[in-house]
């Protein structure tokens, strides 16, 4: 379909392929070059972290991080259901046991008043996963945090650039996680990063993302992951990052269209634009069916693909995973927000690359839907 609006398009607007060309001119195309220092560096400083660790996606970051911070058999980390699987998986890969909070129906976030009535002697961490537009309570989790001796574990891939009280989200985490898949608010193709104002977990998450290697070459006293992040990938990472301001102003001003647009649509909510803690940074536009709506999620995209806009579905709750409940993982257990909000939510085309007379293109689109 010529005239399909995706979901996401990236925006590659500036020393992309200056950058990449200078790795294939030099023939540092490997994660031996110098721009995945370079990326490292720059980020941690973005986010007031000391160290950097680039790997090769998101998910790999988390996986590192909690192998890192030492959680594994019979430790419990505390996570939202209402997220990514790669959450919950890099705690079990760990052998380690996920303990879900439900979301919070305004922010779609982790609802953080429960949090502190899942703590047992077993919790090691709590996972920080900030979603959609808003960070998290940090407030909170960071009494939380005091309180029982616990680590943050803080999942930023939707968040870079956004700020909780004017300090930047990533800033919380005794290690915290970057993606920078396409849809993300800098993209290296595929790549994440974890990091640390902590030396020795830095050099920790080193190692394990490079088979941990020992002093001597090729002699091993533990196991780790080939989670390299090569120097293309971290060449569009400079790139990238040099224009963080920039692409958060972008999605901002995109997220203000579609509020203009169609905040007055009855069928639906979207999220608000501003909280007491931060402003909307529109990771994504999502839209929240009304509960009694005569239409369903799955409806509604079939029909929207068909007139060329693509959307993407919420996040399929973790304690409905049929892969985690074969594993006898969350029996019995209920999160009826983290539920409703897969149920009756959805997004639409919201990327860096949207052209405005898109943006007028979906609405008028949905909006004519709707009638």
């Amino acid at each position: 379909m010529n005239n399909f609006i995706p979901v996401n398009t990236p925006l590659l607007s500036g020393n992309e392929k200056k950058y990449l060309n200078e790795c294939i001119d030099t023939s540092w195309i490997s994660s031996e070059g110098p721009f995945v220092k370079q990326f490292e560096d720059m980020l941690a400083k973005e986010v007031n972290q000391k160290y950097g660790i680039a790997c090769s996606n998101g998910t790999a970051a988390l996986e590192i991080a909690i192998r890192a911070l030492n959680i594994g058999k019979n430790d419990e980390v505390i996570m939202p259901s209402h997220t990514i699987i790669s959450c919950a998986q890099a705690i079990i890969k760990n052998g380690a046991t996920p303990v879900l909070v439900d979301s919070d129906i305004n922010t779609w976030n982790m609802d953080v008043s429960q949090i502190e009535s899942k703590i047992t002697k077993n919790t090691k961490a709590i996972m920080v996963v900030h979603l959609y537009g808003f960070p998290l309570e940090m407030d909170e989790i960071l009494r939380l945090k005091k309180k029982y001796n616990l680590y943050i574990i803080e999942d930023t891939a939707q968040m870079l650039g956004q700020t909780y009280k004017g300090i930047a989200c990533g800033s919380f985490g005794d290690i915290s996680t970057f993606s920078f898949y396409p849809n993300k608010l800098i993209t290296t193709g595929e790549g994440g990063m974890c990091v640390t104002s902590d030396k020795v977990l830095a050099e920790k998450c080193k190692s394990l993302r490079n088979l941990c290697f020992g002093e001597k070459r090729f002699i091993h006293e533990e196991l780790g992951w080939n989670y390299r992040m090569t120097n293309i990938q971290a060449a569009l990472g400079v790139a990238q990052l040099e224009k963080l301001a920039f692409h958060v102003k972008i999605k901002r001003e995109i997220g203000s269209m579609y509020q203009e647009l169609l905040g007055n649509n009855s069928h639906f909510t979207l999220a608000e634009e501003k909280t007491d803690d931060s402003e909307n940074i529109y990771w994504i536009v999502g839209l929240l069916l009304n509960k009694n709506s005569k239409y369903t999620v799955e409806n509604i995209m079939k029909e929207l693909g068909k007139l060329g806009i693509g959307t993407r579905p919420f996040f399929y709750p973790m304690h409905l995973q049929p892969v985690f409940l074969d594993m006898n993982l969350f029996e019995g257990e209920e999160y009826p927000v983290a539920e409703e909000l897969y149920n009756r939510g959805f997004y639409i085309p919201s990327g860096l690359g949207i052209s405005d007379d898109d943006i007028r293109k979906v609405s008028k689109t949905i909006n004519n839907f709707f009638k």
